[in-house]
């Protein structure tokens, strides 16, 4: 809802949730944000009654009960576009992309929610191959390859278009991955080598990404000669930015909307975050490996920021590292915290028993 009120600051709102349920959210946008116009839809017929008395007292509001590929193609034949269009789908809504671009108007919104783990976080490949055309590996930020995921089909179906996008943000609680897209009139200068594929040793550990305009044989990676297996590459997906630091910097300023505190949390995390570069690990993954405790976040932040490599803690998921630094590098700054906090706690119980 912070962001539909950023958009109605800018100008006249028209809204359309293509999957409402009983019409909540939808109503929501009309009182909270202040949408010109708010459009509720969803496909249950048995619905329509619920959403009409929901949405009774929002002037203008209208309300149908239609699937979402009849909703969208109605929308494209009476070239009727939104500042925001709100497809919150059970399932992947892959599909419905190249109909829901149509329905967004240049400079709209786009936000897009699913709800189909499994394939995305790399647990059913062949349905990863149907639903998103392209391949999904098991990964340890498996949350954040569902979303890069997610974005990447965006990309190719707004660049088919002749469009451009630029991701405005995205995050998961591990059961949704929502992610909301600013339609661009062109693609922005260099924005198709922000599609690329990104590669996991399961042997080391090490990741590698690459964009597909540059595409070239993978590097190799850190395992004893002769004992790496083959990588397990994902993609093609987003590795772009995820999140719009200026624009969340605006939705947590925005103080006259009544803001759970959990919700401002996680603006700031995301913003802290803005999901460069593509490669992310669990500190546990990172432990796992060196056969320690994991190292404390945002100590190892610190640690490799001060040997140069650019870093953070991922905002998508909690406890994970974002670097810039090479595998080695990260496990040895791990492993250097992991010596000094033992030491400390050991000097600590020892202190304890005196």
């Amino acid at each position: 809802m912070l962001l539909a009120r950023q958009l109605a600051a800018r100008g006249p709102l028209r809204v359309l949730d293509g999957m409402a349920g009983c019409g909540i959210r939808a109503l929501r946008y009309g009182l909270e944000a202040g949408a010109q116009a708010v459009w509720a839809n969803d496909a249950d017929p048995e619905r329509l009654p619920l959403l009409q008395a929901n949405l009774s007292g929002l002037i203008g509001a209208r309300c149908t009960t239609t699937t979402a590929q009849h909703l969208l193609a109605g929308c494209l034949q009476q070239q009727e576009r939104f500042e925001l269009l709100d497809l919150d789908a059970f399932g992947c809504p892959v599909a419905l992309l190249p109909l829901a671009l149509e329905a967004v108007a240049i400079g709209g919104v786009l936000y897009l929610a699913s709800t189909d783990g499994r394939s995305a976080t790399g647990h059913d490949r062949r349905a990863a191959l149907r639903s998103l055309g392209a391949a999904a590996r098991a990964h340890p930020a498996a949350w954040e390859l569902a979303l890069r995921l997610q974005l990447g089909a965006v990309a190719r179906a707004a660049w088919a278009m002749g469009r451009g996008i630029e991701p405005l943000l995205a995050f998961s609680e591990g059961r949704t991955f929502r992610t909301a897209v600013r339609l661009q009139r062109l693609p922005a200068q260099r924005e198709e080598e922000r599609l690329g594929l990104l590669a996991l040793c399961h042997g080391c550990g090490d990741q590698q990404v690459q964009s597909l305009l540059q595409l070239r044989q993978w590097q190799p990676c850190h395992c004893p000669s002769g004992q790496a297996p083959p990588l397990a590459v994902s993609g093609p997906l987003w590795i772009g930015a995820l999140q719009d630091g200026a624009l969340l910097t605006g939705l947590a300023a925005d103080h006259d909307a009544q803001v759970l505190r959990s919700t401002r949390q996680l603006l700031e995390r995301l913003r802290r975050d803005p999901g460069l570069p593509a490669r992310c690990w669990p500190t546990a993954e990172i432990a796992r490996r060196l056969g320690c405790g994991p190292p404390p976040l945002q100590q190892l932040v610190a640690l490799l920021e001060a040997r140069g490599w650019p870093s953070a803690a991922s905002g998508v998921m909690a406890g994970c590292l974002r670097s810039e630094a090479p595998w080695p590098a990260i496990q040895t700054a791990a492993a250097d915290l992991s010596s000094v906090t033992g030491t400390a706690r050991l000097s600590a119980a020892a202190a304890s028993r005196c």
